[in-house]
């Protein structure tokens, strides 16, 4: 067996392999040169200094007895010979494939400045540990595009650093194409309260560089210029598939697709036997939303996805068991500890079924067409759980009344933001659209 992708999902792969009885040779290859490693902390406890980079090493459930390729990077895929190419020129022959390599950070384009000095992003640990390198110099402008999870995170680890921050959003209000409006008026508030500079409907241009090659200023769309030496670019993630390109199979840089047993499929849509896929990188039909195809950047779809599909790799033709989940993600910023479970998505109201937006302490429930089919808390999960389990069967929204502590139920409008257009060479905003749902996001990650 190969695990190609030394994640978390990869890592939960091999595990649980060796759980379920495999006695055979794993092999796991990784293009970064570490063990699979926590994702979550790195925007979070590792820019703040709290952790250090190497410390957010994954513990192990199972002796894997496993042999590890790291830093290797994977470039081909020969379905017929069996076997995977690597870019050192080495080939690995497989019985069966398990395919977690994740995603990468999407990266400003070159041509609009990309390649200027001190423009970072977050994804991976050697990307936080060179961004809180660069914090403790003491930046004194940073610039941070994207309000989705990463953004806002990194906008909140920023501040309690003391360091000043302007962010930039293509919406109204942060986290706009996952909560809505209403809901994300309440992050608004609290980047206002931090002292964060939010200009949101704004889009980067480009960026100009000073004679040292290193960033020193933001060009807008409505030729507003924002200083800054230091840049945070959080612009969601693009799926590594790049070196499945000619391996015959559904993938492009939106995730590998699969069936609902977690196999891959090839370009007519066949499942392939020998091949799975898991966590950030893969695209499968979720049933509790019709079977529309999605892919989930959270931690506990990882863990889970990745024991799913390896438990089917040791399983017969005829047990090829459907992938059931319910995507679920967790971010704290600014205070505030923030849980989801579902897909917002195509919700046509949202109701505070506990608390209020003004307290922050609060959780909503989102709805499409009486069913209640995502809610999200703000420092209130108490009800959570019972929230996610009425939004498995399809409960009617809102789900729970009359609660112990339920006060005044208000409802209104999500105020999704119309679908993003087609654009020229600048790039803003988070990415987070309906064939993919980005944690930060959580923080998430495979």
């Amino acid at each position: 067996m190969i695990v190609v992708g030394a994640s978390l999902a990869g890592l939960h792969g091999a595990e649980a392999l060796r759980l379920n009885g495999y006695r055979g040779r794993i092999t796991i290859v990784g293009d970064e040169p570490h063990r699979p490693y926590d994702r979550p902390p790195l925007s979070k406890h590792v820019l703040s200094g709290e952790l250090a980079a190497d410390a957010t090493e994954l513990p192990q459930r199972a002796d894997l007895d496993a042999r590890w390729m790291l830093g290797q990077a994977v470039i081909d895929l020969d379905r017929r010979a069996h076997t995977i190419g690597l870019a050192d020129g080495a080939v690995l022959a497989y019985d069966k494939l398990l395919v977690t390599t994740g995603a990468r950070a999407r990266p400003w384009p070159v041509e609009s400045g990309g390649t200027l000095g001190n423009i970072f992003t977050l994804r991976g640990r050697d990307d936080a540990a060179r961004l809180r390198a660069a914090l403790v110099a003491g930046p004194s402008c940073i610039l941070i595009v994207g309000a989705g999870l990463i953004g806002c995170e990194a906008a909140s680890c920023c501040r309690s650093l003391g360091l000043p921050v302007t962010l930039i959003d293509p919406n109204l209000t942060p986290l706009a194409r996952s909560l809505g409006t209403w809901v994300g008026g309440v992050i608004a508030d609290c980047l206002k309260d931090a002292g964060v500079t939010y200009r949101p409907n704004a889009q980067v241009l480009r960026f100009e560089g000073d004679a040292t090659g290193r960033v020193v200023r933001a060009h807008l769309s409505d030729e507003h210029v924002v200083e800054a030496d230091l840049v945070i670019v959080a612009l969601g993630a693009v799926r590594e598939t790049g070196w499945l390109k000619a391996a015959g199979l559904m993938a492009d840089a939106s995730g590998l697709t699969c069936d609902a047993a977690c196999r891959t499929l090839d370009a007519d849509g066949a499942p392939c036997p020998d091949i799975y896929a898991a966590g950030d990188v893969a695209r499968w039909p979720i049933s509790l939303y019709g079977d529309r195809l999605i892919s989930v950047e959270h931690w506990g779809n990882a863990v889970a996805q990745g024991g799913h599909a390896a438990r089917n790799m040791l399983a017969t033709a005829d047990d090829q068991r459907p992938y059931d989940h319910l995507p679920a993600f967790w971010s704290s910023q600014f205070g505030i500890n923030i849980k989801a479970v579902g897909l917002s998505e195509g919700a046509d109201t949202v109701a505070i079924v506990h608390g209020s937006r003004a307290s922050r302490r609060f959780l909503a429930v989102y709805g499409r067409e009486g069913r209640s089919i995502s809610a999200v808390s703000f420092d209130q999960a108490r009800w959570l759980p019972a929230y996610a389990e009425a939004i498995r069967i399809g409960g009617a929204f809102p789900p729970i009344r009359d609660a112990s502590d339920q006060d005044r139920i208000v409802s209104g409008l999500p105020g999704f933001p119309p679908p993003r257009q087609a654009s020229g060479s600048h790039v803003s905003g988070s990415q987070v659209s309906g064939s993919h749902v980005s944690r930060s996001d959580e923080a998430r990650h495979a």
